[in-house]
């Protein structure tokens, strides 16, 4: 095999959690006195963790106090229902137990905040080894740093570590780890995005996963 470990991003990657993300976002705005933000909307905001979402949902010129307040309202009500609405897309369970099956190492790498991560990993998917997300300390992604402690904690070296994920953030961060990169297509991004960021390698469904890594 190519490959030792495979490195999963999260949202849009193996769960959709764009409603419960929309439903905690929209709260928290509804809450500061703001309109709230479609789903399309959401949509183009994720990816570089929850700050960065709630920066891009609230209006132009709003400030530091404002927007911590609302992201820390945000937090609150998406700790209490980061699980209503999502679920793993379809075939993902069966892709990943498949890859188990052949004995490679699996990890998420996510620029969601860690508890929740680590929370919705133990939940949805209690046998993959290490959940790695947002947290003090971390560059978050593309900074290759996440990625690289996932790698080391599953004793392998990038080299020989796989990263999968939907977005141009996750092919970056793949180039900064030094590790290959699987962009799909059934996530936050449409592929016009990931070819435009550098993707070589899209696939359409996680039943091609498989396949896909092992060519």
């Amino acid at each position: 095999m190519k490959y030792e470990a495979i490195l999963f991003d999260l949202d849009g990657t193996l769960l959709n959690t764009l409603e419960d993300l929309k439903d905690s976002c929209n709260a928290a705005l509804e809450a500061c006195g703001y309109a709230p933000r479609t789903l399309d909307e959401v949509r183009r905001f994720v990816g570089n963790g929850v700050g960065l979402l709630i920066r891009r949902a609230l209006p132009e010129g709003v400030g530091e106090e404002e927007w911590a307040r609302c992201l820390a309202l945000f937090k609150a009500h998406y700790q209490n229902n980061l699980d209503n609405k999502t679920r793993p897309y379809p075939g993902i369970e069966q892709a990943l137990d498949a890859l188990l099956a052949r004995g490679y190492r699996i990890g998420v790498v996510s620029n969601k905040f860690d508890a929740a991560v680590k929370a919705l990993c133990a939940h949805h998917f209690p046998r993959i080894q290490v959940a790695v997300g947002e947290r003090e300390g971390v560059r978050k992604k593309p900074a290759p740093d996440s990625a690289l402690a996932a790698a080391q904690a599953l004793g392998v070296q990038p080299a020989s570590t796989l990263y999968v994920g939907d977005s141009e953030v996750d092919i970056q961060t793949a180039r900064n780890a030094g590790m290959d990169c699987l962009s799909v297509d059934w996530g936050f991004r449409p592929e016009a995005v990931l070819r435009e960021a550098g993707a070589t390698r899209i696939i359409h469904s996680p039943g091609a996963l498989l396949d896909a890594i092992e060519k």
